[in-house]
């Protein structure tokens, strides 16, 4: 990907249960500089608790303005149930446009101004993929709330870099970045409905012998308190994917 003219960044973000951080983070992508133009798709999994009314007020604001207004670049999706954030990002992958894709979660543990890094290897053309991880500099300073999730999930880390051949430092990270041609292959065969589609991610990039690149990011862990929502019965089903999509799925 050489040129950067007239190039779309498609940012997909998963929502469940986020009323508190919505506006936030919108305005944290509004306000990055990028040479990629932006389109965002948010995706609501039949949130509870406010985030809908939320979502469908900002729908309507998009149908009501003026062409050509900024507040265009957003495209808001409703599931009909709570399916799990695989088929989130699954139907945000479907109604992407852009050249290249990043999901993006919609709570404040992950900031936006990570942006430029994670995409320049991939307009650099040096990556179909780009994996942000949040163990790779530990200049960052970054905030780990729970140790004994942090030792699982090194562990779960270790597992898939074993089975999958590709050697990375954090799979589940929330940054991933695809180039368009990496979506168009990676799309089809998706099938995780919850919080497999990391692992499920992660097996096809090394199936399909994609180009993959981390760049370490920022990260401030959140408390359950706050919103935090993988327990231990989320790593448990974990090595469940890790295997599965590794070992028994084929391309």
């Amino acid at each position: 990907m050489n040129s950067e003219s007239h190039k779309k960044l498609s940012i997909i973000i998963p929502v469940f249960n986020e009323r508190k951080t919505i506006p936030a983070i919108l305005a944290a992508i509004r306000k990055i500089e990028i040479s990629l133009d932006k389109e965002i798709i948010m995706v609501d999994d039949c949130s509870t608790d406010g985030s809908r009314e939320i979502l469908q007020h900002i729908s309507k604001s998009v149908e009501d303005a003026p062409p050509h207004n900024l507040s265009q670049e957003i495209m808001v999706l409703f599931l009909d149930k709570n399916m799990g954030k695989g088929v989130a990002v699954k139907k945000g992958f479907q109604e992407a446009t852009g050249d290249v894709v990043l999901i993006q979660d919609a709570d404040l543990e992950y900031n936006p101004q990570d942006y430029p890094t994670l995409i320049k290897p991939i307009l650099d053309g040096k990556a179909d993929v780009v994996y942000g991880s949040r163990f790779l500099d530990p200049r960052l300073g970054n905030k780990i709330v729970y140790k004994q999730g942090y030792i699982v999930s090194q562990i779960l880390n270790w597992l898939s870099n074993f089975l999958s051949g590709i050697w990375l430092t954090d799979m589940y990270t929330c940054y991933k970045v695809f180039t368009r041609e990496a979506i168009n292959q990676i799309y089809p065969r998706l099938d995780s409905k919850r919080f497999g589609i990391d692992p499920e991610l992660t097996a096809w990039v090394g199936k399909l012998d994609l180009k993959i690149v981390e760049v370490p990011v920022s990260y401030e862990g959140r408390t359950y308190e706050e919103g935090k929502k993988i327990n231990w019965k989320d790593g448990i089903a974990a090595i469940y994917h890790i295997i599965r999509y590794n070992l028994f799925i084929r391309k």
